[in-house]
């Protein structure tokens, strides 16, 4: 008798476009405006092939200010993937429309965690699967770098400060207060500041912006 396929967990990738001045705004002054532009370029394609190898479920790249940019679509027609426009509202409300455009279980990412890898991906997937009513990977910064829902959580995203360094904090508080089984990951490292290219280094992949 063959094993039955384990239930889908769709994956949500929020990601900026990769464009001059737009992206990766605070690296600038390290990389100027047009190579900040390219490295986002790289951490989404990045990011959006270890969504689709992780096989977990349908994969959407949620993409801002629209989804007209010629990299958004080459990687949506290359890895057969979905692709829609970020909603208008703070970073929790694009969230949670990403969560509930997936009508299932989802993990929702951004792009700056070269980090995240297959494996982190499938065990966050199954920690859903397992019965976890949410799971998070935090980011040594603070705030996560992966949030995941078996149904929607609104309570998760709402009167959070994002882009501070107590996001994960207060999202562990709001886990508690409404009674949920939040399973955590180990923290892992993301790209927002200069600093944080150091951790790029030796990295083949990444090599052409050293």
């Amino acid at each position: 008798m063959s094993r039955a396929s384990p239930e889908p967990v769709a994956i949500a990738i929020l990601a900026r476009a990769p464009v001059a001045g737009f992206a990766k705004t605070r690296l600038i002054p390290e990389l100027g405006a047009h190579g900040a532009a390219v490295l986002q370029e790289a951490l989404t394609e990045h990011t959006a092939r270890k969504a689709v190898a992780a096989a977990t479920g349908p994969v959407t790249l949620w993409g801002t200010p629209d989804i007209t940019h010629a990299s958004f679509r080459a990687l949506a027609t290359a890895l057969r993937i979905g692709l829609c426009r970020q909603p208008d509202g703070d970073l929790g409300a694009r969230m949670m429309a990403a969560g509930r455009a997936a009508g299932r279980p989802v993990l929702v990412i951004g792009t700056d965690c070269p980090a995240l890898t297959v494996a982190h991906l499938t065990d966050a997937a199954q920690a859903l699967r397992a019965g976890s009513e949410a799971c998070a990977i935090p980011a040594e910064d603070g705030g996560y770098v992966l949030i995941g829902m078996r149904t929607q959580q609104p309570a998760l995203f709402e009167g959070i400060a994002w882009g501070g360094p107590a996001v994960m904090a207060a999202t562990r508080a709001r886990a508690a207060r409404a009674k949920l089984t939040l399973r955590e990951f180990p923290a892992l490292w993301d790209i927002d500041r200069p600093a944080d290219l150091e951790r790029l280094r030796g990295s083949e992949e990444f090599a052409r912006f050293f």
